[in-house]
């Protein structure tokens, strides 16, 4: 372990703050590391359209010189904003995870380039499934997840609902090698150790599917988790993923996420998306 890392909680001040701030809270504490709080502003440079021949110079002088001291406002209330924000969720952090350090970080822009600004030191990386821009859509799950997803080589927690300290967990297996590497990630992380874990395969009855389950349940044994394999008869892989999870009372899913291209996306669906869109117990992505 280095002292540099932490564990990266994505905030923007929405409804699912408190749920991102806790889990972040949580993963930190399994690991010993600290949380890193961070608000991205991203304040929209105002248009100036050309305003040469249309209005007097002295006139044009003028209300150019209006939109600047407007940017300068819009500017400070934002950051006004975000200080606020993290000081509050910093605060909320240590009344309920007081042994867990925070860090505070306000970055200017957008989200990926600010996640990527602190690759060195992400743990893994905490948001939520709604944010702020899509909070009166139903079953948006966030326009960065994706995006995030597909570039970040750490695990990425979703979650949206108030904090439950998880009990159970289920890896959603496929034998491919997002679900191979998800494995490999339980197995080495000490987060998921002292559950009850599951690895779960629909479908895929073939005596290659049951050995590549057996031996994925066989590695997370070999490191000490308590797991059992589980084959699901079911003609549609995120109906039997969300079933099992629903009729075992599994708090918390595992997924290989986004194995195929976008390309391929656009014209098979992605099981990923589907299920985040589906579910409202938190997931661990891995990529």
């Amino acid at each position: 372990m280095t002292t540099s890392q932490h564990i990266l909680a994505c905030i923007d001040g929405s409804a699912v703050t408190e749920s991102v701030c806790d889990y972040a809270a949580w993963y930190a504490s399994k690991l010993n590391l600290p949380v890193g709080l961070m608000h991205v502003s991203n304040v929209p440079v105002s248009t100036r359209r050309d305003l040469s021949g249309a209005i007097g110079i002295n006139s044009r002088q003028f209300l150019l010189e209006e939109l600047t001291q407007l940017d300068e406002q819009r500017a400070k209330i934002e950051n006004s904003y975000s200080n606020a924000l993290v000081e509050d969720a910093r605060s909320h952090i240590q009344e309920k995870f007081a042994h867990v350090d925070v860090r505070l970080y306000q970055r200017h822009g957008k989200l990926l380039p600010a996640i990527e600004h602190f690759k060195a030191e992400n743990r893994a990386i905490v948001m939520g499934r709604r944010g702020e821009d899509h909070k009166n859509s139903r079953i948006n799950i966030g326009s960065q997840i994706e995006t995030v997803a597909r570039a970040s080589e750490v695990p990425i927690l979703i979650c949206s609902e108030a904090f439950k300290e998880p009990r159970s967990y289920m890896i959603a297996f496929d034998g491919s090698k997002t679900a191979i590497k998800a494995v490999w990630m339980v197995a080495r992380s000490p987060v998921l150790k002292g559950m009850q874990g599951h690895i779960v395969m629909v479908g895929n009855h073939n005596d290659a599917a049951k050995q590549s389950l057996s031996a994925a349940g066989a590695q997370l044994e070999a490191a000490g988790y308590a797991v059992g394999a589980h084959h699901v008869t079911a003609s549609d892989a995120v109906n039997g993923l969300l079933e099992f999870q629903m009729d075992n009372d599994i708090d918390m899913m595992v997924l290989g996420a986004y194995g195929h291209s976008k390309l391929q996306q656009l014209f098979l669906g992605s099981t990923t998306t589907e299920i985040i869109a589906s579910t409202l117990s938190p997931i661990i992505l891995v990529r």
